[in-house]
């Protein structure tokens, strides 16, 4: 069975974050393993507050999981902090990590920061130089590159301008866009020679809590199968959108996407 690691915050709610990602590995038939480098008091509705785990332990735990086990692929979700920044990125390298997808979670789906503004240039530094792909929403991209993104050609301009900060690859995710009608999702992969768009019907739905955590994670388990990059991105916008249209309604706020929806379906399971 192939292998792939989150390294991530937590989400006790359970729709974001690690358990997000724990979920999305398993639905794809990988086995998932994880790193917390912070535990998040959260909720549909709100972010209550955050604790970060030392740098050493994160180190063990990442020290843990390749002494014995090994990836396939890596998912990097919110990293608080640039000492935790640094530390994971010197593991990466120690470990000569393969496949490396990093979500740039900066904001929890209700706008609370789940990033300390003063690590952005570390996140510049240290992390995105040593990924495969980076894959930011609209407001993450614009935070990276540094200028407004309004319609598809800044979406160009901005992942040009991104991919010259180190990563391989950067897929930016369309759903905050205004201009288009609600009825399309556009994401936009750049490589630095071919440009390729995945489109997807825009879902009207406010349960959309741990989007972005479950399409990378989705993206890095693919990766893990043997996918090419491409075709991992294809098919995980593929699951998200699955996911989106069957979101559950649960708590008063932005209510969790549906992981295992195509599983529960085949199980003969109605929800």
């Amino acid at each position: 069975m192939k292998k792939a690691l989150t390294i991530a915050g937590s989400d006790c709610s359970g729709g974001a974050g690690i358990q997000a990602d724990l979920k999305t590995f398993s639905a794809h038939g990988v086995f998932g393993m994880s790193v917390i480098v912070s535990v998040v008091a959260e909720n549909t509705s709100r972010v209550i507050d955050v604790q970060d785990i030392s740098p050493d332990m994160v180190k063990k735990q990442i020290d843990a999981i390749y002494e014995d086990i090994g990836t396939d692929a890596v998912k990097l979700g919110m990293l608080s902090s640039e000492i935790i920044m640094k530390v994971v990125a010197e593991k990466i390298d120690e470990y000569r990590s393969a496949n490396v997808v990093l979500d740039p979670v900066m904001y929890a789906k209700n706008g609370a920061p789940l990033m300390n503004p003063d690590a952005i240039d570390a996140l510049l530094t240290y992390v995105i130089p040593r990924s495969d792909l980076l894959t930011p929403n609209l407001p993450e991209a614009e935070k990276i590159a540094g200028f407004p993104i309004k319609d598809e050609e800044d979406m160009m301009k901005a992942a040009e301008s991104i991919l010259r900060m180190g990563c391989r690859r950067v897929l930016i995710k369309g759903g905050h866009r205004k201009d288009l009608s609600d009825s399309e999702s556009v994401d936009l992969l750049w490589d630095g020679k071919e440009i390729f768009y995945f489109r997807a019907p825009r879902i009207q739905t406010k349960n959309t809590h741990g989007t972005g955590c479950t399409l990378s994670s989705a993206i890095a388990a693919n990766l893990a199968l043997g996918l090419s990059m491409r075709d991992a991105v294809e098919r995980a916008k593929a699951y998200i959108t699955i996911a989106i249209e069957h979101s559950l309604d649960i708590g008063k706020g932005h209510g969790p996407t549906h992981h295992f929806y195509e599983l529960y379906r085949a199980a003969g399971f109605e929800s």
